[in-house]
């Protein structure tokens, strides 16, 4: 009975949540216990225990009331499903449980030039990324049949290269005997300058034959005319095998300058997939993940100084991260709110001590080529609907506003006007390409 309750939640969470995040969070929780004092479940490792907590705490608990359950209490714990459970006492604490940091595998294949470290289990899921990250799963389980090519785009230090090599490394994984090669567009330019110049063979050979071809950086074939020239004879060859293609670039296929229409045609025929500007919940999960392979446990205050003020660059965050804890190793001290306010007080220099909702509705305003006072008008033209969605949508992403915070912001009186808006971005920026760019291309303008 118990688990049927927990059941009937995940049933009705997968009607109202989007596929990957079901799958992400959801799918792989199990009930542990159940009594009119407390809820126990057990969810797959630290970060997605951080995410029920921060996230769907909340949502779990209304699903919950409506079947006539209401633990005082709801606990989520790190635990393997599918384990042998034993009761769960009320002693039990989330620092008792082991948290599961992937070892990375070397790769079966040494000529594949993939990292091994860059796998799905340590790459860190957030709303900005999801999407992404399910297609590479999709691509790694269904290789040339499913999203040929895949190409990911978004700006540098989001994760672009992680990915991708993670879809190679789980082929290799599941399937030892296919060929992965990753290379960078800088790498097959040389080697095609290479064998003109040398008169070397062998170079179709190489590329041609494998089953997975991994490029990344690919906006740097830009320009570059008898190498693209090369490079669509070998997505040619390819594509018509069913071998997988993955790309990865700074921009999407449309926005890469000087590159032939016919190379931009076929880059488009799969899917096309960009990585954003992680959210606050995602960098705190990934500060909390780096430290936790180092057997480093950070305050919960040192990991959201370092999240509020590193917001677009993942490599940058990782990067504040590695010199805290390389500075408290030296000088034998713990990480504290005090030492990484000291520490990285200089990353704060350089960027914008605080946005305040004025920035964003005024740039977004901008954006749009609106003026603010038309976004928290109550003109209803869709011209100007959208770009007040998005600021409310930016206000909440960026800032952490209340919903009722919001609305005033906006001018509103009711706050249900700001809660339905800032869904309806959400969904879209997964869906319409040309919204994610604005919406990115506002963020990056809110950081300079």
């Amino acid at each position: 009975m118990s688990r049927a309750v927990w059941q009937s939640v995940l049933d009705e969470v997968e009607l109202s949540v989007s596929r990957a995040t079901y799958l992400t969070w959801f799918k792989n929780t199990e009930l542990v216990e159940l009594s009119d004092e407390e809820l126990v479940v057990s969810v797959a490792n630290i970060f997605a225990k951080r995410q029920f907590e921060v996230k769907f705490n909340d949502q779990v608990r209304d699903i919950l009331k409506k079947q006539g359950v209401t633990p005082k209490n709801i606990r989520f714990i790190v635990q393997s499903t599918g384990a042998q459970k034993q009761t769960v006492s009320r002693e039990t604490t989330v620092q008792q449980q082991p948290i599961a940091v992937a070892k990375p595998k070397r790769s079966s294949q040494p000529g594949s030039s993939l990292n091994p470290r860059y796998t799905f289990e340590s790459f860190i899921v957030g709303s900005s990324n999801d999407l992404a990250y399910t297609a590479c799963q999709a691509v790694s389980k269904n290789i040339g049949t499913k999203y040929n090519p895949l190409f990911l785009y978004g700006g540098v230090g989001l994760g672009k290269t992680h990915l991708i090599q993670a879809v190679g490394n789980e082929i290799l994984r599941a399937n030892p005997e296919k060929s992965v090669l990753y290379i960078s567009s800088e790498t097959f330019v040389n080697d095609f300058l290479e064998s003109i110049r040398f008169k070397k063979k062998g170079f179709a050979d190489k590329y041609r034959n494998v089953d997975v071809l991994i490029v990344d950086d690919m906006q740097f074939i830009a320009g570059k005319e008898k190498t693209q020239e090369e490079f669509f004879h070998t997505f040619n060859a390819l594509h018509q095998a069913n071998k997988q293609i993955i790309i990865s670039s700074d921009k999407p296929p449309r926005s890469i300058p000087t590159l032939t229409e016919r190379l931009r045609s076929r880059f488009e025929w799969g899917m096309s997939i960009d990585i954003q500007m992680p959210d606050f919940e995602t960098r705190c999960a990934i500060v909390e993940a780096k430290a936790a392979m180092t057997d480093v446990e950070l305050g919960r205050d040192v990991i959201e100084y370092l999240a509020n003020n590193i917001k677009s660059n993942i490599r940058e965050l990782e990067g504040a991260l590695n010199q805290l804890l390389a500075y408290c190793e030296m000088r034998g001290i713990e990480p504290d709110i005090g030492t990484v306010e000291g520490l990285i007080g200089n990353i704060r220099q350089s960027r914008p001590q605080h946005i305040s909702p004025k920035q964003i509705i005024d740039k977004t305003a901008r954006h749009f080529q609106i003026t603010p006072v038309e976004i928290c008008s109550e003109k209803r033209d869709k011209h100007i609907v959208t770009p007040r969605q998005v600021a409310m949508y930016l206000l909440r992403s960026e800032l952490h506003l209340s919903f009722p915070k919001i609305a005033q912001e906006l001018g509103r009186k009711d706050h249900t006007t700001a809660i339905h808006s800032v869904e309806k971005i959400e969904r879209a920026v997964k869906l319409d390409m040309l919204l994610r760019e604005q919406v990115a291309s506002i963020r990056e303008k809110l950081y300079v």
